[in-house]
Formats: structure tokens, C-alpha cells, sequence
């Protein structure tokens, strides 16, 4: 639970640096904000994978380069559910999303486990170690 909330806060702070450096993106309130990110959470969580599994040949062929158009899209659906958060045009919710990628990824880098390391907040919680064995070939052939 905390590592949503820690991924909430991550996107809200984004989606508020965004809102200062991309024209057409606003929110009236701190709780637009909030909404604005939490719906984004949701759509990227649902909705994104869906629409990517559907425009999987124009993603391949523009090799991956479409996954910034579905990004847009899905900051681009965010007014239509959150009253007070604004994106004006689809080439600002572009922009946005690539800049709210970015400074989210970014921001993931800063926080702390319990051990007192810097983790990248990844969706595993710990990574497991695979063992096995190595199979040699035989060098006579």
C-alpha cells in the first residue's frame, strides 16, 4: 500500500512540474491535481496495455515511437474525468506525457528502502536469484 501511495505522490508532484513547463496543461486545485494523477495511475494501469496490445503493428512499425502517441492519449483523456484539470491540445497532453514520464522516473530514483539504499521503485519486490547449471558444449566438433 505505501508503494502506491509513494507512486501517487511521484506522478501528482510530475503532473504539477509539467503543468509549469508545458502550456495547455493546468489543474484549478490541489485536488484536481490529485485526481489528474491518480486517474492517470489508473489509465496507464488498465487502459494502456489494452491500447497498446491494439496498436501493437503501428508500434512495431514506427518502432515503439507510437507508445508516445498512446501516452499522450491517455493525458489527453484526463480532463474528461477530472473536473479543474485542463489539457488544452493533443500536442500539449504529447509533450506532457513525454516530460511527466521523464520527471517521474527521475523522482523514483530519490526514495529510500528500509535498508537505507536508494531503490528505483520497480513493480518486484525484491529480485530473486535463479539457480542453475551450465551446460557445456563438447569442443571436439
Amino acid at each position: 500500500m505505501r508503494h502506491f501511495f509513494v507512486r501517487w505522490f511521484v506522478t501528482a508532484v510530475a503532473v504539477m512540474i509539467c503543468s509549469m513547463v508545458i502550456r495547455g496543461i493546468r489543474y484549478d486545485s490541489i485536488g484536481a491535481l490529485l485526481g489528474a494523477a491518480l486517474l492517470l495511475g489508473l489509465l496507464n494501469a488498465f487502459v494502456r496495455p489494452v491500447l497498446l496490445l491494439l496498436t501493437l503493428p503501428l508500434v512495431l512499425v514506427t518502432m515503439g515511437l507510437f507508445v508516445l502517441v498512446v501516452n499522450g492519449l491517455m493525458l489527453h483523456l484526463g480532463p474528461s474525468f477530472v473536473p479543474g484539470f485542463h489539457v488544452e491540445t493533443f500536442g500539449s497532453a504529447f509533450w506532457g506525457a513525454i516530460f511527466i514520464g521523464l520527471i517521474s522516473w527521475i523522482l523514483s530514483a530519490f526514495f529510500r528502502g528500509s535498508d537505507g539504499r536508494v531503490h528505483v521503485l520497480t513493480h518486484h519486490t525484491q529480485i530473486k536469484r535463479v539457480k542453475g547449471r551450465v551446460v557445456e558444449r563438447d569442443q571436439q566438433a
